[in-house]
């Protein structure tokens, strides 16, 4: 068993993670960020979860790029090919579930 409390934990430098699990073709993360992290296409599917603080989710549909604010608690499901980016409003903790091997 395995037990983590994301307030606490920090890393050395933004989207620095924590790996917390690999389960079949998929590994669990819990990230710490206080920069955006890059505009990235997704090769395959990922659920984010905010865990701690305020994201602002850049996404694109036709082009035309689209912000969705994410408060503690809020969930955003990204399918294959999904273009996005991730901008923490100061301090986030983000829980990932992604594909093994997605960037």
């Amino acid at each position: 068993m395995q037990f983590i409390k994301p307030d606490t934990f920090s890393a050395d430098y933004a989207w620095g993670a924590l790996p917390i699990a690999h389960m079949e073709n998929a590994t669990v993360k819990l990230h710490w960020a206080n920069a955006p992290y890059k505009w990235h296409v997704n090769d395959g599917e990922e659920v984010f979860v905010v865990l701690g603080g305020v994201v602002d989710m850049h996404y694109k549909v036709n082009d035309l790029e689209h912000v969705q604010r994410m408060d503690v608690g809020d969930i955003c499901f990204a399918e294959q090919g999904d273009e996005h980016v991730a901008h923490p409003i100061g301090e986030a903790r983000i829980l990932v579930v992604e594909k093994a091997g997605s960037i």
